[in-house]
């Protein structure tokens, strides 16, 4: 029997990095609208620094205010991985700050994705790791735990699993279950092809507006003087 909520899981499986690789040449916007515009972390979670966030899901469950298994999962992680800290969205105190971002650099860290607070985000603007976080406090977090390492995890709504392929830019940040991405890379190859058509009618002058007239007509809409 397994600790229930003090437990570290230490192996799961992490995508190739070619599959990665062909995901993240993708903004987030489009590949949120060939996964039903759904998979996505809330609107809280904005970016911290302009760096491209990419890599497999390496996640926390912290409970409010103490970053203990964060601090682990720092120790744990592999060069590439992506920390994501369910942090309850709360943003009382902060879970992680420049001394925590300087060592998770060190380590090859890719960026970390925390649904609470941060501090130092002054800092975190010259970092070479992604941050992305709820909001910014400066007070602190205790570190007693309990806590979770490498389980299912929930961050602004969305459920995050282990080895999840996150991509995030200055849009927010999207996750992708491997299993999906080979047919979330086709879809949208091909969403991306049709903007190009589209940006190209846009400066020809022959870009085609008809379907919003067709559309409220179908749906009955009156133009009134």
């Amino acid at each position: 029997m397994s600790n229930v909520g003090m437990r570290i899981y230490q192996n799961f499986q992490r995508p190739s990095k070619e599959l990665m690789k062909k995901v993240g040449a993708f903004a987030v916007p489009n590949l949120a609208d060939c996964m039903g515009r759904l998979f996505c972390a809330g609107p809280e979670i904005k970016p911290y620094n302009g760096v491209k966030l990419l890599g497999p899901a390496f996640t926390v469950r912290a409970p409010i205010g103490d970053n203990l298994m964060f601090h682990k999962a720092i120790d744990m992680a592999q060069p590439g991985d992506v920390l994501v800290v369910d942090g309850q969205g709360d943003v009382t105190r902060s879970l992680f700050g420049e001394i925590m971002a300087s060592y998770a650099a060190s380590r090859g860290i890719a960026g970390v994705v925390v649904d609470g607070a941060i501090r130092d985000s002054g800092a975190m603007k010259e970092m070479g790791i992604a941050v992305y976080a709820r909001s910014v406090s400066p007070m602190g977090p205790y570190k007693n735990g309990p806590g979770e390492i490498n389980v299912i995890v929930t961050c602004a709504g969305a459920v995050v699993k282990p080895g999840y392929i996150v991509v995030g830019d200055e849009d927010g940040v999207v996750f992708i279950d491997p299993a999906d991405a080979e047919e979330v890379i086709r879809k949208t190859q091909l969403l991306y092809d049709n903007e190009v058509r589209t940006f190209a009618a846009i400066k020809a002058g022959t870009f085609d507006r008809s379907w919003v007239d067709k559309t409220l007509k179908e749906k009955g809409c009156d133009f009134l003087d």
